[in-house]
């Protein structure tokens, strides 16, 4: 995108140079750089502004190690396709919590939404919805700061993770965050598949056109 003046603007080529990076070298994570990011990430918006996004940030040796002794086993782990994920100095977990989202919509400007009984009033789980948007606030910001970045899923070791690390019963996962200084990375497959062209994704007016 460019701007009035014709320059690219850094969102744009944030953007257009993000990768999901998959070999990292060993190189600690200042801590005030990520939580630096972080505090940027969480201004993502979200509904009602109930800021209901939390991070469960691991940027420690031990903490990185007990994360993957959760969720890859001995025998899983000699055979994982992609042994530098796991050099990554620093995982981040976001959180929705869908309590906050409740809380908010029983406050009196919300009301009338009638959206703050329970969570089956809302039709879509917005806060999953926030937190996918802090995700891709926090991964533009790392590749804006010359870092790298890969996002993953967690799948069925959800519940191991939060036990592991004492998250709250209601908070629900988007998924894992690695962010680092990036090695000589090997492509992943799906990188060779071609961009749809924007006529294929762009309809004006009614489907199809």
């Amino acid at each position: 995108m460019q701007s009035a003046g014709g320059a690219t603007s850094g969102v744009a080529q944030a953007l257009a140079a993000r990768r999901s990076c998959r070999n990292y070298r060993p190189d600690p994570l200042p801590s005030e750089l990520l939580n630096g990011l972080i505090d940027q990430a969480r201004r993502a918006p979200t509904a009602g502004n109930c800021q209901g996004v939390e991070f469960l940030v691991l940027d420690q040796p031990d903490q990185v190690a007990a994360y993957w002794e959760t969720t890859l086993s001995g025998e899983r782990k000699k055979t994982f396709p992609w042994p530098g994920l796991l050099l990554a100095p620093a995982l981040v977990v976001p959180y929705g919590i869908p309590s906050r989202y409740l809380e908010r919509y029983r406050e009196p400007d919300k009301a009338t939404a009638e959206m703050g009984e329970n969570l089956e009033q809302w039709p879509v789980p917005y806060w999953l919805v926030d937190g996918a948007a802090a995700v891709m606030a926090l991964q533009l910001l790392v590749v804006e700061a010359g870092l790298a970045c890969c996002f993953f899923g967690q799948f069925s070791h959800e519940k191991n993770i939060a036990d592991r690390f004492g998250v709250p019963q209601e908070a629900v996962a988007v998924g894992t965050l690695a962010i680092g200084y990036a090695a000589d990375d090997r492509p992943s497959k799906s990188t060779k598949r071609p961009r749809r062209p924007l006529a294929e994704v762009l309809h004006n007016g009614r489907w199809g056109r």
